[in-house]
């Protein structure tokens, strides 16, 4: 076996206990009308055309070795950015589900943005070259 193959084999399976709940999650969509695909190694599900699905607070979500979006086009659009989180998962592996929350929690407590300015969110946006933070009204 190759080195890279044994370095990718070992980064799913150090991912692997947070891309179970994708899978699941990618199980359930899937029976409900979702569509799934295969993006450079990771499983990109759309959600089912549902409405009130439009309402869920973010456009794709990233669980291990599974991305959870919208809809095919907006996977496609968010991809770049999602696979960056691929990445930070098969770097921390399971310690990506208590270190996202503490870091969004670290800024609110320093009176910051939770999501804007979560330093995973900061190298996301960074490295996959998708629009910086929204800009700020002006204090008056």
């Amino acid at each position: 076996m190759s080195r890279q193959r044994l370095r990718r084999s070992l980064g799913y399976l150090w991912a692997a206990p947070c891309s179970l709940p994708g899978l699941l999650l990618a199980a359930l969509l899937l029976s409900c009308g979702g569509r799934a695909q295969w993006q450079q190694g990771v499983l990109e599900v759309a959600l089912p055309p549902w409405r009130w699905l439009r309402r869920l607070p973010f456009a794709a979500i990233t669980l291990g070795h599974v991305i959870l979006g919208l809809d095919l086009a907006t996977l496609a659009a968010l991809r770049a950015h999602e696979q960056v989180h691929v990445r930070q998962f098969r770097r921390w592996g399971v310690l990506l589900l208590l270190a996202y929350p503490a870091a969004s929690l670290w800024q609110w407590l320093r009176g910051r943005r939770p999501y804007w300015d979560n330093p995973f969110e900061v190298q996301a946006r960074r490295l996959s070259g998708t629009p910086p933070e929204p800009r700020q009204p002006a204090d008056e």
